[in-house]
């Protein structure tokens, strides 16, 4: 079709509309937009095509023609949605900007990310401002109620050994989880008489996911030997916090408070005859003080109903060569309280609860 045709097909249309000659109206007006074609629009448009309709009269009594031509015919969208019956508005309101008790499912009073899918861009719904709001509170709590109908998880007090080692890989009570390689259990035999309690994993230990390694861990070996024990033998070894603080940093409360019960049911399935403390923090941690680690030392203390020696960190003693004849005498009585203890004890220890 021609421009020239399609410019009379649009004025026929025209004179269509002020004629009220509704049938030639609606049948020339295709006719003038069907020479674009969809190939001619761009692939996001998805705009519906235009149709030319006649304006609806003020009211169904008024039979003159308008002599105003915007309101002579008025490009509409081929698809309208039937108006809604007047009792039907009435008893369902559109929210209102001005009134916030009646926006409760209005996007701008949401997420960016979580405004649901049945509200327009200005945030209201098919009109039932009631209904989108209740909906919009079962997206919203969903998860909360999921959270609700989920088993609690078995109290720490109760895990044997695996389910111990598994709730601590899934642990996230503190925000070490989020910065963490893989949790650091602990290592060793899990029926031994010594358990070794260090600080935090370090960088390394993160990586690898067992505590002590390094220089570290090979000064530790070799005080066990001169101890007549030996990694893995009955000697358990372990940390108070089971995640790496971001750069070797001190432990905070939080992170304390939420590993505590992991190492206390370590120790209960463990039920060792002697514990040996490695560093200040650690010290600090368990016997719930702020003492220094030379106050510390030199004496048994108690955790759990289990006796308690304080002794300097290998990381520290290798930064402090002359500290390792106390570390020596530390290691001293604690053997000596071992022999104590077994002295003392049943040779077969107590089965955990």
């Amino acid at each position: 079709m021609s421009h020239d045709a399609v410019a009379a097909a649009a004025a026929d249309a025209a004179n269509a509309a002020q004629e009220g000659d509704i049938a030639t109206l609606e049948v020339a007006a295709p006719v003038a937009t069907a020479e674009l074609g969809t190939d001619d629009l761009p692939p996001w448009d998805v705009t519906p095509p235009v149709v030319a309709r006649p304006v609806a009269r003020a009211n169904a009594f008024d039979t003159a023609p308008s002599d105003s031509p915007s309101e002579r015919a008025t490009p509409v969208p081929a698809y309208r949605e039937p108006p809604a019956a007047p009792a039907a508005r009435a008893a369902n309101p559109r929210p209102v900007a001005s009134n916030p008790a009646g926006n409760a499912g209005r996007a701008s009073d949401m997420p960016p990310d979580d405004v649901p899918m049945w509200l327009d861009s200005e945030g209201n719904g098919d009109g039932d401002a009631a209904a989108d709001a209740a909906l919009w509170s079962i997206v919203r709590d969903g998860g909360a109620a999921d959270a609700e109908k989920r088993p609690a998880l078995p109290a720490v007090e109760t895990l044997d050994w695996e389910a111990l080692t598994e709730r601590v890989a899934n642990c996230q009570l503190c925000g070490l989880c989020e910065k963490r390689t893989q949790t650091v259990f602990g290592v060793g035999d899990r029926e031994a008489d010594w358990l070794l309690v260090g600080e935090a994993p370090g960088q390394q230990e993160d990586l690898q996911g067992e505590p002590f390694v390094g220089q570290a861990g090979k000064l530790l070996d070799n005080m066990l030997r001169a101890s007549a024990l030996k990694r893995g033998e009955n000697v358990y070894i372990a940390n108070v916090l089971k995640c790496r603080p971001p750069g070797n940093r001190d432990p905070e409360a939080d992170e304390v408070a939420s590993c505590e019960p992991y190492l206390k049911r370590q120790v209960a399935l463990l039920k060792p005859r002697v514990i040996v403390v490695m560093g200040r923090f650690a010290a600090q941690s368990i016997l719930r003080t702020q003492a220094s680690i030379a106050s510390l030392r030199g004496r048994v203390h108690e955790y759990e109903g289990v006796p308690v020696i304080v002794t300097y960190h290998p990381a520290y003693l290798l930064r402090s060569l002359p500290d390792k004849a106390k570390a020596w005498t530390d290691w001293c009585l604690a053997r000596a309280t071992y022999e104590a203890v077994c002295e003392s004890t049943p040779a077969n220890k107590p089965i955990a609860n």
